[in-house]
């Protein structure tokens, strides 16, 4: 059984074949993680499986009783509390809640029915548990969607998504507005999802724990890979392998076929030889090339030594308008340090990371920094700061007045860009590309401290890896913000919790900040969910004491049916023996029959006062 089938879909976007006679088959319940270059066309899939793209060719095949949801490109907007628009997900619930207010007699029974299915009395704990995952507060999720920005709100329509619980679920980069807490929280929400998913996203530990397989899309086809990403690349590599391998053999009996033509081909005794060799030759398979796409690579420029301590914070505080985020900072960083910033938006990570670039002065206390110290800042905001009309040239231009074009370039070619995306205005770069700029430009000047603050939010998984690479081959010191927990393990050694207003060590590593985050979230959601389940637990507790004598006349006509089928049974056992009809038993064989027409009588009656009692059970709780 399939729930969504693909079959030889083509898409074209601009005149440009981006979809080229793809087929997939996904059943109910299978989540699959959509991967592929940036460009390939993951995005324009999914809009066209969600009906929002008409295909050129082939076609898209949804079941039909099939609930799809996805996360709207548009943020939710106006003055509604959260909560309310992520219950607004659920429309059955809120028709039934409105009709039932005028409903008459007879029809209050099956909305009651149909709500108690569809699990309406626990859907706002299910909607405030969903928020809170994604980092909303008890009092965050009464405040109204309009006062919170983009990104927050963006969430919430993620939030809603969730909540909806559709039978086809599709994700597009679901994690881009999100900090490491809340995709911690959702890689183990999809990996708990009944239904089907299709997620396209760049987070290695999302692809690796949430879904079922992977499905490629690379030159307009769809390959799928069974198990999570580290499946993928390692079934990825051994089919390269295989096919190098078989190339290699190919191309050696090509060789050994040749040599024995131009060696013989003139001979008058060989010739008959020589002309077989040709036509095994021709006969041979063409040599598919094995196609690697080029490795992305980066590479950060050599910082120099510098005397340590690099950076010494006592006793600081930061924050905007004299009013601290952060205080009581006392802390210090060293030329080997690799530090990843934990806890949730709007604890202050990026604040902290400002005040370490110096783009914020400190409130109190003291900052001291080693004489020389250089310091590389990346902020994906960044990316709304360039000049959209000045190619990536004239950007380090300004920042390196005095450097000479080659250089500008070789600095460029570190981080992937080209001489023709050099050459091309920001305005057209894509994200990924815009976010290599912006890491050539806060590497410009070879700093000693890198700052990262979510480098990665538009890098596709080879750039991912490029940079993961970069970092570990980096010498200098490396503070970093990331959403990313594959980017966090592979990148940082020591981590470093922003909360309650100050910035402390963790001890421990993700995985232990992984069961704080789950304990705590359980907690939460115990809190939340303990009233309502009291209520539950009592008004169950009543229907049981209200209904209890109906459910004894259900359960005693039950087992009279139970007894009069058991002898019902034997009678006619007996009534089937050969034995019972020999001479001198023709009174047994009556009785029997006399026993067996009562017997149904019996039974008639029984099962009549088994469907009484069960209707009036069932009305009474209703």
């Amino acid at each position: 059984m399939s729930l969504l089938t693909l079959q030889s879909v083509v898409i074209r976007i601009g005149g440009r074949t981006l979809i080229d006679g793809a087929d997939l088959t996904v059943p109910p319940g299978r989540r699959l993680g959509l991967v592929g270059r940036n460009g390939a066309g993951k995005s324009t899939l999914l809009r066209a499986i969600s009906g929002e793209l008409a295909v050129d060719g082939g076609e898209i095949l949804l079941s039909s009783r099939a609930r799809l949801g996805q996360v709207r490109q548009e943020a939710p907007e106006g003055e509604q509390p959260l909560l309310d628009v992520v219950l607004a997900a659920d429309p059955e619930r809120l028709a039934l809640l409105a009709e039932r207010e005028a409903a008459p007699a007879e029809r209050q029974a099956e909305i009651a029915e149909r709500l108690r299915a569809i699990g309406a009395d626990s859907a706002p704990s299910r909607a405030a548990a969903i928020l809170a995952g994604l980092g909303f507060d008890t009092a965050a999720q009464a405040r109204p969607v309009s006062s919170y920005s983009g990104g927050w709100r963006m969430r919430v329509a993620l939030a809603a998504a969730l909540f909806a619980a559709p039978d086809l679920l599709l994700l597009d980069e679901p994690t881009n507005h999100l900090d490491l807490e809340a995709t911690l929280w959702l890689e183990s929400w999809l990996a708990r999802f009944p239904g089907a998913a299709i997620i396209v996203s760049h987070d290695r530990g999302l692809l690796q724990h949430a879904v079922h397989a992977i499905a490629h899309l690379e030159e307009g086809r769809i390959g799928v890979s069974p198990g999570g990403f580290d499946a993928f690349v390692r079934i990825r590599a051994e089919r390269a392998a295989q096919q190098q391998a078989e190339a290699g053999r190919i191309e050696a009996r090509r060789a050994h076929l040749q040599a024995f033509v131009d060696r013989f081909r003139y001979q008058a005794s060989k010739a008959r030889q020589a002309q077989a060799r040709l036509k095994a030759l021709a006969r041979l398979p063409p040599l598919d090339a094995v196609v690697a796409p080029a490795a992305t690579r980066f590479a950060f420029p050599e910082p120099g030594p510098i005397a340590p301590p690099m950076l010494v914070l006592e006793r600081a505080a930061a924050g905007y308008d004299g009013r601290p985020v952060l205080s009581k900072l006392s802390l210090r960083l060293d030329a080997d340090d690799r530090i990843a910033l934990l806890g949730a938006n709007g604890n202050g990570k990026s604040t902290f990371v400002r005040l370490l670039a110096g783009r914020l002065p400190p409130l109190a206390g003291e900052i001291r920094r080693a004489p020389g110290l250089r310091v590389g800042y990346f902020a994906q905001h960044q990316a709304e700061e360039l000049a959209a009309a000045e190619t990536s040239v004239q950007h380090l231009a300004r920042a390196l007045p005095r450097a000479r074009v080659e250089a500008l370039r070789a600095q460029l070619a570190r981080f992937g860009i080209d001489a023709d995306r050099a050459d091309t205005p920001a305005g057209n770069l894509s994200g990924g590309e815009k976010a290599r700029l912006l890491l050539a430009l806060a590497t410009a000047h070879a700093p000693h401290l890198l700052l990262l603050d979510e480098p990665s939010n538009h890098l596709d998984i080879d750039a991912r890896e490029a940079l993961v690479e970069a970092l570990a081959e980096f010498t200098g010191a490396v503070v970093l913000i990331t959403h990313d927990p594959h980017l966090v393990q592979l990148a940082a050694d020591r981590l470093w919790l922003v909360a309650d207003g100050t910035v402390r060590p963790f001890d421990g590593d993700l995985d232990d900040y992984r069961q704080l985050l789950t304990e705590t979230a359980k907690a939460g959601e115990k809190a939340q969910t303990a009233p309502s389940r009291r209520d539950d637990r009592r008004e169950r507790a009543e229907a049981r004491v209200a209904t209890a004598p109906l459910r004894k006349r259900a359960q005693a006509a039950e087992a009279k049916l139970d007894q009069l089928a058991k002898e019902r049974a034997k009678l006619e056992a007996l009534l089937a023996d050969p034995a019972l009809y020999a001479a001198g038993r023709a009174g047994e064989v009556t009785a029997a029959q006399r026993r067996l027409a009562a017997l149904a009588k019996a039974t008639d009656a029984a099962e009549a006062e088994w469907l009484a009692a069960e209707e009036a059970l069932e009305a009474a709780q209703a």
